[in-house]
């Protein structure tokens, strides 16, 4: 696959999950790419619900949880915080760089855009790929 790396070789495609069938970023994730606090990127949100329909953001229950540890190889990173994980969809991210109008938000922004992007692709092809192996092993069966 071809990965989107950022300047501190860090795969934003592993910092992308699955929940509620969307693909989503974690709040702390973002935070870290964009070199700031978990609660600001939480702060800019609240400040401007009217921009994160549940669509683009929300914050994860403990059915979301229980699908998130089992995606994450270790969860210790994200225990013990004192609020809950909030998630963006790929709609949300780019709402979010629109509110922190920071260079390092816009570059890491269209960094983030570009793996959701390769994630979708690499989903297809996969996708693609297995439809084709099944029909072969239908017409081998036949």
């Amino acid at each position: 696959m071809n990965e989107v790396v950022t300047k501190e070789n860090i795969k934003i495609e592993n910092m992308i999950y699955e929940i509620r069938g969307k693909q989503v970023m974690l709040d702390s994730d973002l935070a870290r790419l964009y070199e700031t606090e978990t609660k600001r990127i939480n702060e800019a949100v609240y400040r401007n619900k009217e921009k994160f329909p549940e669509r683009f953001s929300w914050i994860l229950d403990g059915s979301d949880l229980e699908i998130l540890k089992s995606q994450i190889a270790t969860s210790s990173s994200h225990e013990g915080r004192r609020y809950n994980i909030r998630v963006f969809t790929e709609q949300g991210v780019a709402m979010l760089a629109t509110i922190l109008r920071t260079k390092v938000a816009i570059e890491v922004s269209i960094q983030i855009m570009d793996a959701f992007v390769t994630m979708r692709k690499y989903i297809s092809t996969n996708l693609l790929e297995q439809n084709y192996i099944n029909n072969m092993l239908l017409e081998h069966e036949n």
